[in-house]
């Protein structure tokens, strides 16, 4: 076994403790994944009183692993699992809100510090944009709900 195919299985395993599918290829621009090492980090973030984070891990072995949490004074924490997977040089970010079902979006546009995926079958969410400026990064989620756009965003620092 290949040190590449120990780490994917690696990769699969943990989707499976997490509670994550393992992924299948549904398509995506032919990038090297380390073109979003940009996202590498532990960031930080307020909104009002919701204290907001988000984790990335350097891409290795084909894979990015992240975690997302806000936490607001007396209300649960919301938490994602994610994921950003090079298959066939494809990347393809997946999604694990709460650890429940996971959601794949496949690579739509990348440029320097800025990344979009899409899935235009999902629900909602269907569209993710990172964008760092510095120690700065931002990430957007959109989509349509009953025809009508709506979208979130959250804006964190890089923790020192």
């Amino acid at each position: 076994m290949t040190h590449r195919s120990k780490l994917l299985r690696l990769a699969n395993i943990l989707c499976v403790v997490l509670g994550m599918s393992v992924p299948s290829a549904i398509g995506g621009d032919l990038r090297p994944l380390h073109e979003l090492a940009f996202l590498a980090g532990h960031w930080v973030g307020e909104s009002g009183q919701v204290e907001m984070e988000e984790i990335w891990t350097e891409p290795k072995g084909g894979v990015m692993l992240g975690l997302h949490r806000d936490v607001a004074p007396g209300e649960p924490a919301f938490f994602e699992f994610l994921m950003i997977e090079e298959r066939d040089g494809r990347m393809i970010y997946v999604a694990s809100p709460r650890g429940r079902g996971a959601t794949e979006f496949p690579l739509s546009k990348i440029e320097d510090s800025f990344v979009v995926f899409e899935n235009f079958e999902h629900d909602y969410p269907q569209r993710i944009v990172y964008r760092r400026d510095g120690d700065r990064l931002t990430a957007r989620i959109e989509g349509e709900i009953d025809g009508e756009l709506e979208v979130s965003e959250w804006s964190w620092s890089l923790a020192r």
